[in-house]
């Protein structure tokens, strides 16, 4: 099994038809070339790399721009319709005076099963005290957060905001509050794998920014970024795959993933297993 735990689905044509949303979401998240397509085009994607599963993730925008690029209730829709292939997350502008009303619908009636959250782009810093009764929400929920981390390509994105270390005071303060630093924080690995080997309830993602080509990225994470047994005797519970779809393809990743050497039971957590754990079944690594 294969699950990619990072695709935003801006072009599914489920939720797309009204022109004037169709342009926010490009220009908020920085994608033009593209247009509306089918499920079955996203399912022979995932086909042909493998995948069976992807975590669908929506962004609140609120505060900062004025909108959402996806929304809570649109991937709801998605997973209404195509429950058997994607897994919904949800999110939330933390400067919204509802904001706990919106993950308390997004949790308790739409049951999605994370929060994603980009400190980049909605502007706030992970330790901010403002911050503080969303994680205590995701906690009474049992739910875990993807976070945006290091660079964003998304227009009006400050990496400041998500840069690793800003996450350490959360992962002290809420030790039983599972998170992933999405992207490996790249440019910042190895501080994301600091707090990775601090802290068992830091997670990240292989949705890496590529600047030469997939095997080069993926070798240098596992072999320069980290060295070359790294995740096999520290992180083999702690990093799961992802695309970040539709910037990368699947199978683009995976093939470059796959030339890396590790252990096939590293491999299998990063595939599938560690995704399991970090959704919250007990049973992950039966």
């Amino acid at each position: 099994m294969i699950i990619d735990m990072h695709i935003h689905p801006i072009y599914y044509e489920s939720i797309c038809g009204d022109p004037n949303e169709e342009a926010f979401r490009s220009k908020a998240f920085g994608v033009y070339k593209q247009a509306p397509y089918g499920y079955e085009e996203m399912f022979a994607e995932m086909d042909y790399a493998g995948v069976d599963k992807a975590a669908l993730l929506p962004l609140d925008l609120t505060t900062t721009e004025g909108g959402a690029v996806v929304t809570n209730e649109q991937i709801a829709k998605i997973i209404s319709e195509q429950p058997d292939r994607f897994i919904g997350f949800a999110s939330v502008d933390p400067r919204r005076k509802d904001a706990l009303e919106v993950l308390d619908r997004a949790f308790g009636t739409l049951q999605l099963k994370g929060l994603k959250l980009n400190p980049a782009k909605q502007h706030f810093f992970p330790d901010d005290p403002i911050m503080k009764p969303i994680y205590e929400k995701c906690l009474e929920y049992h739910k875990p957060i993807i976070f945006h981390a290091g660079l964003s390509w998304e227009p009006n994105a400050v990496t400041e905001y998500a840069h690793p270390l800003k996450f350490e005071r959360v992962a002290i303060e809420y030790p039983n509050l599972r998170f992933c630093l999405a992207h490996f924080g790249w440019p910042f690995v190895r501080e994301t794998v600091m707090l990775m080997i601090k802290y068992p309830n830091v997670y990240a993602d292989t949705s890496l920014l590529y600047l030469d080509s997939p095997e080069a990225s993926m070798k240098r994470l596992f072999t320069i970024d980290m060295g070359p047994l790294w995740a096999d005797r520290a992180l083999a519970k702690q990093i799961m795959f992802a695309s970040n779809g539709p910037r990368f393809r699947q199978f683009k990743l995976l093939r470059g993933l796959k030339q890396v050497e590790m252990r096939d039971d590293t491999r299998q957590n990063i595939y599938y297993r560690n995704a399991l754990a970090f959704l919250g079944e007990e049973d992950a690594y039966d």
